[in-house]
């Protein structure tokens, strides 16, 4: 269901009934990632995220890790912000 280096890969996923009736497959959330502070980026007008984990995590699907750092269930959310907390390059 998900790419081999997929956080969510090796999530465990279940089956809930929505408030429609209808039977939807959920994957579970895993636990956010243990992250040093890289730094603080200053977010300039249209940086996107997927840039900004380019050039610090060297993977830009892992824009992920720099919307975790910052405590966001939602990279958008990032846009409109000043500062930018990036993590360290994962192993």
């Amino acid at each position: 269901m998900f790419d081999a280096k997929s956080r969510y890969v090796k999530a465990e996923t279940y089956v809930v009934e929505d408030a429609r009736g209808r039977t939807v497959l959920v994957v579970a959330p895993p636990p956010p990632p243990d992250q040093v502070l890289l730094g603080i980026h200053l977010l300039k007008q249209g940086e996107r995220l997927d840039l900004l984990a380019a050039k610090y995590v060297n993977d830009p699907a892992g824009y992920w890790r720099i919307a975790e750092q910052n405590d966001v269930m939602l990279p958008e959310s990032l846009t409109e912000a000043r500062e930018v907390e990036i993590p360290v390059k994962a192993r």
